[in-house]
């Protein structure tokens, strides 16, 4: 099964890891998370808010439910903040040479990265 808008929660729910929830209700919480970290990206756009730690909350929650599923995961629905998410995922060592989803292939290397996050990453 490919990766589409349309097919997003039944995808997700077919790579959760099922053994770490006790309730649908989990499930439902998690994948919240996606719509958490685009807001969090949203600020830092904005305002230049950048909640580092917070952020690096979520996508360790992430990888621990879905696994390395989770970069497509996190890519289809981040699709406007890939700059932002992609030193994230380099500090966390998840970051492939290319993701799929949407009938795309995306290579990561030409996706641009965003040095203050890099320079904050550096500090932790």
């Amino acid at each position: 099964m490919k990766l589409t808008e349309e097919n997003f929660l039944l995808y997700a729910a077919n790579k959760y890891d099922m053994s770490k929830v006790a309730s649908i209700e989990e499930f439902k919480e998690d994948i919240k998370r996606f719509q958490y970290l685009k807001r969090l990206f949203h600020r830092y756009e904005e305002d230049n808010n950048l909640r580092v730690r917070l952020i690096l909350n979520h996508l360790i929650v992430l990888y621990n439910c879905f696994g390395t599923n989770a970069t497509e995961l996190l890519f289809h629905k981040l699709e406007n903040y890939h700059t932002y998410l992609k030193p994230f995922l380099e500090f966390l060592s998840y970051l492939p040479d290319y993701v799929e989803y949407n009938e795309r292939l995306i290579s990561t290397k030409e996706i641009k990265t965003d040095f203050r996050i890099v320079e904050e990453l550096r500090k932790l």
